[in-house]
């Protein structure tokens, strides 16, 4: 299986993983990211990869 991890000290909130893959992270009304999944599955892996690749803070990391 593959993970999603959010540091969330480093977040500042930038959005741009939610714009490149919506499925998979939202910034909720005060600007915080929420992973909408840490187990991803085979479908949105590569939306979860561009998304964390598109971080400007290196908050997020695929692995597993």
């Amino acid at each position: 299986m593959t993970y999603l991890d959010l540091d969330h000290d480093r977040c500042e909130g930038h959005g741009l993983c939610e714009q490149v893959a919506p499925e998979v992270y939202r910034l909720d009304d005060e600007g915080a990211l929420e992973l909408l999944v840490t187990e991803v599955p085979p479908e949105l892996l590569a939306k979860a990869e561009a998304g964390a690749r598109t971080c400007p803070v290196a908050a997020l990391r695929v692995h597993g």
